[in-house]
């Protein structure tokens, strides 16, 4: 049965759960005022006026990738010009002190050693104890593993023994097989994806989820990604934040595309905070959207803003013109200035004020 937007509002203000028909109305209508409200409903029903920020480092140990998805601007061939590995000092070297967050992510090296990436989750930790780790996505965890010889849940036991706090969202992309044969058939299908999160929640490793939207996706892929996540946190409920990620075409494969919209972003925003009520962050990635859409995204269902994120790569290959980091002082500004309460806190959520 398919509901009117103002149904569906009565169904929001009652706590009820929103079904596929629901999403797919949602995404049918061009109110986003209204979308907007309906979100800003849940998401002060969550957490009031607060909103979550970090001060984290981003760093890419390397590009050199087997994957190679035609979505991607980041990945290089192994011997390519622009190819770079970074050794375990430089990984080190380029951490430093002071931060919450390290996110750390990279290419799927065919050659590199399991003990380059289990030595670095153990220096990082020993040189940085306090700064909570939170590396390598799914597909990255499913080639480490291969790469060890080992499965799935003893890679995650061991790298978490050795520090590793939580695991990025990366590489969901979306859960289509179309979409996957089209644009990354080398990558892991959406239920490995959704297995490597469940093991790592098993485990007491949390982790976030994405979807990249803005190519080739229709509306009810990405209802049926969301439904397949919200499924996923009901029975594991190790999901901290979804992020959605805005496409960037330049120097990818799909140039002709163009960029995503302020309308598709915030609208993304808003429908994920509505249909994803088992999840208890909703994050607006500024580095994608735009630090001043991401202010106002504050009132369409988000909590928090990501963070400081030093020097991030792999959104600014494929053309994005936003700073690659922002002072901790100028983002808590924004926060106050869209009238929310600036909350610094770590990966895990634990408020560090």
């Amino acid at each position: 049965m398919k509901f009117t937007l103002h149904e569906i509002g009565l169904k929001i203000e009652a706590g009820e759960r929103l079904t596929r028909e629901d999403g797919l109305t949602l995404y049918d209508s061009h109110n986003i005022t209204e979308i907007g409200r309906f979100a800003n409903i849940v998401r002060e029903r969550h957490h009031d006026d607060i909103a979550y920020y970090t001060v984290n480092k981003h760093i890419n140990h390397t590009n050199i990738c087997v994957n190679l998805c035609n979505f991607c601007a980041f990945s290089r061939e192994e011997g390519q010009k622009d190819a770079y590995q970074m050794c375990l000092e430089e990984v080190f070297s380029a951490a430093g002190n002071g931060y919450d967050e390290f996110h750390i992510v990279g290419g799927c090296h065919p050659s590199l050693p399991y003990e380059y990436y289990r030595e670095m989750v153990k220096g990082l930790k020993e040189r940085f104890p306090d700064t909570c780790l939170q590396m390598f996505t799914a597909v990255e965890i499913d080639h480490i593993a291969k790469i060890a010889g080992m499965s799935i849940e003893d890679t995650l036991k061991d790298l978490k023994s050795v520090g590793l706090d939580s695991l990025p969202g990366g590489g969901a992309e979306v859960f289509s097989e179309r979409i996957r044969k089209e644009l990354f058939p080398k990558k892991i299908n959406a239920d490995r994806w959704l297995e490597i999160h469940e093991i790592a929640h098993g485990l007491g490793i949390p982790t976030n989820a994405t979807m990249l939207y803005g190519h080739i996706e229709t509306l009810e892929e990405k209802v049926e990604h969301l439904i397949h996540l919200r499924e996923q946190q009901d029975k594991s409920k190790g999901f901290l934040a979804f992020i959605p990620l805005a496409f960037h075409p330049e120097n990818t494969k799909l140039p002709d595309l163009g960029n995503t919209t302020g309308f598709e972003d915030l609208r993304e925003l808003a429908i994920a905070r509505l249909m994803l009520d088992n999840f208890p962050h909703i994050k607006s990635f500024w580095i994608m959207i735009g630090e001043k859409l991401s202010q106002v995204s504050l009132w369409f269902g988000v909590d928090d803003v990501d963070g400081t994120v030093e020097d991030e790569k792999i959104t600014h290959m494929a053309g994005a013109t936003t700073p690659t980091h922002l002072a901790e002082e100028y983002l808590r500004n924004l926060i106050v200035r869209a009238g929310r309460v600036p909350v610094r806190r770590d990966t895990l959520y634990n408020v560090k004020e």
